[in-house]
């Protein structure tokens, strides 16, 4: 696509709901036959002094894709992303989720070698000292031994940032002086360097998470501030020395250890918890463990469990570790049950069995963490359980890897509540994660568009849906735009609105919903995809005048009030507010037509016949 636009060409460029929209500065250049033929594209044309390329539902994912490939940093380029508005906790966790993508497999392969050699061990088929085992255990711990190289990488292309100065401040991280120092400070009594008189503190970061993805993302700003600062003649003496001379300390000094100086207060509030009320600090252990594994907090813990196990041969605090990653097994085992998509359910089933080894990161952060739910009935679940077996007495007389294979090192007044924590914990999350279901988004990072999800079941007939609007029905043909006039997008009618209302024509869930409230994307139950459009070029209105009543991936029923718009001031404005009302998946039907044109219509009436 950049080919026949030429890079060059472009001065600015955004999206709307199914369009790519650029500015250009020679028109004639661009070859719109060549885009029309172009895998993905419907029709390009020019309209309001734009380029504008129709491409549809999946407009995001090419927006995307297009804009990492111009650089950020050209002048004369203005990238504009729209995007839907969410609150901070859902952006830090799609964030993480985003970062741990590119390296799930890797995740994924390497936990179930672990988990192999696991069970090889335990039923002696190869002894710990061989070298066979030691080439196994290599390979298993590659990953999570170098953690923050991979996600160096991963988040570099995530924050649109320098891949290789990224793996340098990962480097940083790894370096032997921090390693070995960490490593050898019980010995040694240094647990610290000190650097221009500030601390810098020797932490073990081959497992960490967070620091490296905070590093990464602090680092575009100040790369970015540098790049643009530097004249060009100087720039590849100076920018990635600045960037490095900044970056380095800050991380090992204020970002790095920001995870341990938390997890030693955590570590004293659980030994006070436990020490005030055993089942209650059980309880709230075994909930918040998951978010400290996250931060890199929960290896606070350890030497508390090593206290206690040398001290009275045996660890309260353990089992909470164990319910905990049983729990994460239960969670995404659920989510393997719900989930269409069959490679995610592959990796989903994978993920929760090696997570019943003990090996949770990738069951946590490729599945668990992203649908959000089962992350939280899997640590509601954990809880529960941990509760339980401390009322039980329960304790562990091992630190080991806490999965099935490590239940003969736990105790309790009787065995058997060991296995009924375990079970607790287990079944509660796999229930919760029924219970409560969870949302499958169709993201281009998910790969194409699922046939399970948005299809429908094939049962001969015809299907009536009602129209979201009351007023006037027209012919799509009537449309003063191509895209709907010559239903590229599909067919469909077109409504003149009486009221500037939208309602919900089936029982369904709104699968897109975009930032200026002008476009909404529906499916019902039956797996009909509707799009309704208000107006002509009203992205250009930036919202005003919408109003929405839902969200995306909200549930809806028929009736349901979904967006209201003020159609008198969008006419002033100079915009047509006809509201092209589209079976975006018409192709999946035998006939789609409107009932009846130019006739009233209420939101109660038939609009549209669509025969499976």
């Amino acid at each position: 696509m950049l080919e026949i636009v030429g890079k060059e060409n472009i001065t600015y460029i955004t999206h709307c709901a199914t369009r790519l929209r650029l500015n250009v500065k020679d028109e004639k250049s661009v070859n719109l036959k060549a885009l029309d033929q172009l895998e993905g594209v419907l029709k390009s044309q020019y309209k309001s002094g734009q380029l504008q390329i129709i491409i549809g539902a999946k407009v995001r994912g090419v927006f995307e894709a297009v804009s990492e490939m111009i650089d950020l940093s050209e002048s004369g380029i203005e990238v504009k992303s729209v995007s839907v508005k969410k609150n901070p906790v859902s952006r830090v966790i799609e964030t993480i989720s985003g970062v741990f993508a590119p390296v799930i497999p890797v995740l994924i392969g390497c936990g179930m070698i672990k988990s192999l050699l696991a069970i090889m061990t335990a039923t002696k088929l190869i002894a710990t000292t061989s070298g066979t085992y030691q080439i196994f255990s290599l390979i298993s711990d590659l990953i999570f031994y170098f953690f923050p190289f991979f996600l160096a990488v991963s988040a570099a292309k995530k924050f649109k940032t320098s891949e290789f100065l990224a793996v340098a401040l990962a480097g940083a991280y790894m370096y032997p002086t921090i390693i070995n120092g960490a490593a050898a400070a019980t010995e040694t009594g240094v647990r610290s360097l000190s650097f221009f008189g500030l601390p810098v503190l020797l932490v073990n970061y081959k497992t960490t998470i967070i620091p490296i993805i905070i590093s990464v993302w602090v680092m575009s700003y100040v790369y970015r501030y540098i790049d643009k600062l530097i004249p060009d003649m100087f720039k590849i003496l100076f920018v990635p020395m600045l960037v490095l001379f900044i970056m380095v300390p800050l991380e090992l000094i204020a970002i790095g250890p920001v995870g341990t100086y938390i997890g030693v207060t955590v570590a004293k509030v659980v030994t006070y918890l436990y020490t005030a009320n055993g089942v209650l600090g059980a309880f709230l252990f075994g909930t918040f463990r998951p978010v400290l594994i996250i931060f890199g907090m929960h290896y606070a813990i350890t030497p508390i469990n090593s206290q206690l196990i040398a001290q009275y041969g045996y660890s309260v605090i353990s089992p909470a570790n164990l319910t905990g990653n049983l729990a994460q097994a239960g969670a995404c085992l659920a989510v393997f049950f719900l989930l269409k998509n069959k490679a995610n359910k592959s990796g989903a089933l994978t993920s929760g069995v090696t997570a019943l080894f003990g090996i949770t990161e990738p069951s946590i952060f490729g599945y668990n963490l992203k649908y959000k739910k089962p992350f939280l009935c899997a640590m509601v679940a954990g809880g529960i359980g941990a509760a339980y077996i401390n009322f039980w007495g329960g304790g562990a007389t091992a630190l080991i890897l806490p999965g099935l294979l490590a239940l003969p090192t736990y105790i309790a007044k009787s065995y058997i509540h060991i296995l009924i924590g375990v079970g607790i914990s287990i079944a509660l999350a796999f229930m919760g994660v029924f219970i409560f279901g969870i949302t499958e988004e169709e993201t281009p990072e998910e790969g194409e568009k699922l046939a399970e999800v948005n299809s429908v079941n094939r049962v001969s007939g015809t299907v009536t849906v009602n129209s979201p609007l009351e007023g006037f029905v027209k012919d799509l043909s009537e449309v003063n735009d191509t895209m709907f006039s010559q239903k590229i997008l599909g067919n469909g009618a077109a409504v003149e609105s009486a009221d500037g209302n939208v309602y919900a024509p089936f029982d369904g869930i709104v699968v897109s919903l975009f930032p200026t409230s002008h476009a909404i994307g529906l499916r019902s139950e039956e797996g009909i995809e509707m799009l309704i459009h208000i107006g002509l070029d009203t992205v250009k209105l930036e919202g005003r005048y919408f109003t929405a009543y839902v969200k995306q991936d909200q549930k809806v029923k028929q009736g349901d009030l979904l967006i209201r718009f003020d159609q008198e001031e969008i006419k002033a404005a100079g915009y047509d507010t006809i509201v092209p009302v589209i079976i975006s998946n018409t192709a999946d039907f035998k006939r789609v037509e409107p009932v009846e044109i130019n006739t009233a219509v209420n939101k109660e009436q038939p609009l549209i016949n669509i025969e499976i």
